[in-house]
């Protein structure tokens, strides 16, 4: 029998976790509950999950639809809080963009993101770089430079990359986890490295150059249900019992 103490805990924890779940639930921004939060725009189905990272300059960042903002996300418009950016938007954000837990992006200057980019975890684009010219001050305290940054729709950023300013991305990028990206990258392009260079690229007539080592994934066909594919997934045990074919209702 488990002891009193035991089973206290097991309440407790589950009445933790549940009253954890509900805080998350009320904390994420969303159009229709936008919080504190003065964004120039949310599209329909974008939600920021809570807790939230850094937020400010608000009125100057769009999001568009269908985004998934993950816990922790820095998104920043200016240099510091309650600057008046001018009438054009600083930070957009396109259609069915992902954005991993712990995150940032910063906005100084222009920040343009595409439709349906995915970024791992901490990731971090920025459009502001210090600048060290002068050898006799602080790095920290010398005025920083800034370029806009442009990523391309489809494009996906591996964990750990960082976008530096004037980056322009080209569409269906792959940025491998942990590169620097600085300088343009054209379309179709898999970049690695610090800083980073093109490691792979698609040719129209040659395909992929270097070829890719792997086959493509199979897609699921359409029309086939989660049962279906629940299914599938028990063939290869049932086939090893030795039925022979036909038994199995495949209609093999």
């Amino acid at each position: 029998m488990p002891s009193i103490q035991n089973t206290f805990s097991f309440l407790t924890s589950r009445a933790l976790h549940g009253v954890w779940r509900r805080v998350q639930e009320a904390g994420a921004v969303t159009a229709r509950r936008p919080g504190p939060y003065a964004f120039r725009r949310i599209g329909s189905g974008t939600r920021l999950a809570f807790p939230q990272g850094t937020l400010f300059g608000t009125p100057w960042i769009e999001l568009g639809d269908h985004c998934v903002v993950g816990r922790d996300v820095t998104l920043t418009a200016g240099m510091m809080p309650d600057l008046d950016l001018g009438p054009d938007t600083v930070l957009r954000l396109g259609n069915g963009v992902v954005l991993g837990r712990g995150s940032h992006i910063i906005a100084d200057t222009r920040v343009r993101v595409g439709d349906d980019v995915f970024c791992g975890p901490y990731v971090y684009i920025t459009s502001t770089n210090h600048s060290y010219d002068d050898p006799a001050r602080p790095v920290g305290k010398q005025w920083p430079r800034t370029a806009p940054v442009e990523i391309g729709s489809g494009s996906w950023i591996g964990a750990g990359a960082v976008i530096l300013p004037g980056a322009s991305l080209g569409r269906n990028v792959v940025v491998a986890a942990g590169a620097v990206v600085r300088g343009e990258v054209p379309d179709h392009a898999v970049v690695a490295g610090a800083p980073a260079k093109v490691v792979r690229r698609l040719d129209p007539e040659a395909g992929w150059q270097p070829p890719l080592r792997t086959p493509p994934p199979v897609p699921v066909p359409e029309g086939v249900t989660p049962e279906q594919l629940a299914a599938l997934a028990d063939l290869p045990e049932q086939r090893g019992t030795g039925a022979e074919p036909g038994q199995l209702g495949d209609g093999s």
